[in-house]
């Protein structure tokens, strides 16, 4: 058979804001190189993120018939220099066409296995997909299978960072195989802040960069518009500068691509991503001190979003920063250790009305109904989910208010933490009031899911919390 079957979007991860140690996580050193699907019949297929097929480009894997027949494999393609990832000897590699006489070798680093002939695997946990893994899979010249650690990851994380290596995953053992889902249920553990950027253009370089540019000036979406989050202008070396400006001349407009930009730019296509490192996001949602890493040809410039900012990364000191905390979040604040968890913070803002439904494996498995009202969201958790079925009623009870960024919170909050477990996105979309007072809340809800109208009723017993939440005909 060739290699064709069932298309796998790879599985995405979530940020944990620092590395910990568990034993229900495996532990394994983050790669950087290209993430590839490969899917392994007479002929080998090899998937990037944005679906791009790369097996023209590394004809060496070709070796995956023999040492992996019949299987969809999940991995990342590297090039190894000095017992490091070396991604900008990759970078050649990933040009079309097949590569010329004396190209770098890759390496395929693999790390799941999703389907083995006839059967798809995915909805096996994962500490026994690694087992199938393990037997279906063997090593060659230019395929090596990952080797987690169990349990000990921040020392594991500490010794991968003083080799120079950007940092670890963690993957809960238990987790399934979600195929394009951002799952809490695996992390990155970076050393680096780091977020993905649309480059849309470039200042003239001065002195020794006069032939080059400057800085180039970097963009994220916000509800569809391209916003401005800085520029960068260091990380560069001679030879990526030369190649940055050929790779640019046939993007320039003259179509500004940012609001707000003084002096004189170079405009680009927005069309280029790249990944830039940082040391904090300030309140003004710039980067500050930011760092280039590389170009991410992997990445859609619609990915890059302002969604990439947690407010856990952002300033708590300095000018410019943000200090005060909205009244009506205290209690949520008392509840949280930010320097340990990555929930949101929160910080004032202003946008549509939204809502959320989350589910949160906590000490018992319950869904939270977040709904936004007055620059905060409006929360209640219910135990067994939000009632798809008019007329029935589930309980729902008030908690504290949460910030504006919870509503796309997803990860994990680590042990010891008030909530802790796994957070996922059940549903969310935008809403509707029809009523709202102290006793009775009708909404008309917009999502991906549910497209229904709710009621909320409070039980008149004084000092309680609880509701009642049902569906409408």
């Amino acid at each position: 058979m060739t290699a064709r079957g069932p298309r796998y979007q790879p599985m995405l991860a979530g940020t944990a804001p620092a590395p910990f140690s568990d034993e229900n996580w495996f532990f394994e050193i983050k790669w950087d190189g290209v993430r590839a699907i490969a899917t392994v019949g007479t002929t080998v297929s090899l998937r990037s993120r944005n679906d791009t097929e790369l097996a023209g480009q590394f004809p060496e894997l070709a070796e995956l018939i023999t040492l992996a027949p019949g299987t969809v494999l999940d991995g990342e393609i590297v090039v190894m220099s000095g017992g490091k990832p070396d991604m900008q000897a990759l970078l050649p590699r990933l040009q079309a066409g097949a590569p010329g006489a004396g190209a770098t070798p890759v390496t395929y680093i693999v790390f799941d296995i999703l389907r083995r002939g006839e059967e798809d695997l995915t909805a096996l946990p994962l500490s026994a997909r690694r087992k199938i893994l393990e037997s279906a899979v063997r090593e060659g010249p230019h395929v090596v299978i990952s080797a987690p650690v169990e349990g000990r990851g921040e020392d594991y994380y500490h010794a991968a960072v003083a080799q120079g290596l950007e940092g670890v995953m963690a993957k809960r053992k238990d987790s399934r195989y979600e195929p394009g889902v951002r799952s809490g249920a695996w992390l990155k553990i970076r050393a680096l802040k780091s977020c993905d950027c649309v480059i849309a253009g470039y200042t003239p370089g001065r002195g020794g960069r006069s032939p080059a540019f400057g800085a180039l000036l970097l963009g994220l979406y916000d509800d569809g518009k391209l916003v401005p989050v800085g520029r960068v202008g260091t990380g560069f070396s001679d030879q990526l500068l030369r190649d940055l400006m050929d790779t640019f001349a046939p993007l320039e407009t003259k179509v500004p691509q940012l609001p707000g930009i003084s002096g004189f730019v170079v405009w680009l296509e927005p069309v280029l991503v790249c990944e830039v490192g940082y040391m904090e996001v300030t309140r003004e949602r710039k980067l500050r001190i930011p760092r280039f890493v590389r170009l991410r040809s992997d990445k859609k410039p619609a990915e890059c979003t302002t969604a990439q900012f947690t407010p856990a990364r952002m300033q708590t000191a300095g000018p410019g920063s943000f200090q005060a905390q909205e009244p009506s979040l205290r209690k949520y604040h008392e509840k949280r250790n930010f320097s340990v968890t990555n929930e949101p913070e929160g910080v004032p803002a202003m946008s549509a009305m939204r809502f959320v439904i989350q589910e949160h494996h906590a000490r018992h498995v319950h869904y939270d109904l977040r709904l936004e009202r007055d620059g905060v969201l409006k929360s209640w958790a219910v135990p067994k989910g939000v009632p798809e079925t008019p007329g029935e009623k589930h309980l729902a009870v008030a908690v504290e208010d949460h910030p504006l960024e919870y509503g796309s919170f997803e990860g994990e909050i680590p042990k010891g933490e008030y909530g802790a477990g796994t957070v996922t996105i059940w549903d969310s979309g935008t809403y509707d009031t029809k009523h709202w007072d102290d006793e009775k809340i009708e909404v008309m809800l917009h999502g991906r899911r549910l497209n229904e109208a709710y009621v909320l009723v409070k039980f008149r017993r004084p000092g309680k919390n609880d509701w009642l939440l049902f569906r409408t005909a």
